[in-house]
């Protein structure tokens, strides 16, 4: 069930802008992320996603706008100090240990997540807290039965979904996830999709994708961005049925989406 209209955002963004020079890649963008919700932002290529999400998880800072975490303003924190709050994200491109184990990749991340500097002489394997961490974030991907294989040797399906179990391992309540489903199968797209489904329970995700089918069907809400502007937010129906968004983003005219009806 998606979160409730009146409900406070996990996450919110206000007004957010960043410019490049006289190039503004991102113009007063508003988008709230609510508990229990896939909210995808789509656009095409240049439209502004990743600027966006490379805002809100704190490795680039705005240029006007703000950033609040459960109603706190976090504009000016650091990219650690958010995900040690609860904002994890996953990246375009792969971001594991190909020469680690699953269990190690995860362990790793765990750690890094909760750090005892105090521990240097204690064998960062025997760490309680962080392996039992991890066999949870692997457990919800559904790759414990992998746990102990090389991530180097798995399928390129499975290195997205250990992305997303590291990121799981740091005890995230937000997710940005940058197109989890790239490079990806029917099959393994529809593992990812289901996994995204049980995550959104207990997560706020925001889902930047061009897959549009499995957007339609896992996203409770919308948000269209072009070059750099917001031009809808709504329902995945009333995005789908949007004239302003079919000719700015699916590139169709009103009287194609007649001839389409």
């Amino acid at each position: 069930m998606s979160a409730r209209p009146n409900a406070t955002p996990l996450l919110e963004a206000a007004s957010l802008s960043r410019r490049f020079g006289g190039l503004a890649a991102v113009d007063e963008v508003s988008v709230a992320l609510h508990l229990g919700e896939v909210h995808a932002v789509i656009g095409t290529n240049g439209a502004g996603k990743s600027t966006l999400i490379n805002m809100l998880s704190g490795e680039m800072p705005p240029s006007d706008g703000e950033i609040r975490l459960r109603g706190t303003p976090i504009t000016g924190w650091s990219q650690a100090r958010r995900a040690r709050e609860g904002i994890g994200r996953s990246y375009q491109r792969t971001t594991i240990f190909t020469t680690f184990t699953l269990l190690e990749n995860c362990r790793l991340a765990a750690q890094a997540a909760v750090q005892k500097p105090w521990t240097l002489w204690q064998a960062a394997s025997t760490c309680r807290a962080s392996v039992e961490r991890a066999w949870e974030s692997l457990e919800t991907a559904g790759l414990a039965e992998s746990a102990h294989r090389i991530a180097g040797a798995i399928s390129h399906g499975q290195q997205r979904q250990l992305e997303i179990a590291m990121c799981l391992a740091t005890a995230p309540a937000v997710l940005l996830l940058d197109e989890p489903l790239a490079g990806m199968g029917a099959e393994e797209t529809e593992r990812m999709l289901a996994m995204l489904e049980r995550l959104k329970a207990n997560h706020a995700i925001l889902l930047v994708e061009h897959d549009m089918d499995a957007v339609f069907r896992v996203a409770d809400r919308i948000t269209v961005m072009v070059n750099g502007r917001v031009i809808a937010t709504d329902t995945p129906d009333n995005i789908r049925t949007s004239p302003e968004v079919r000719l700015a983003y699916l590139g169709e005219s009103h009287d194609q989406k007649a001839h389409h009806a």
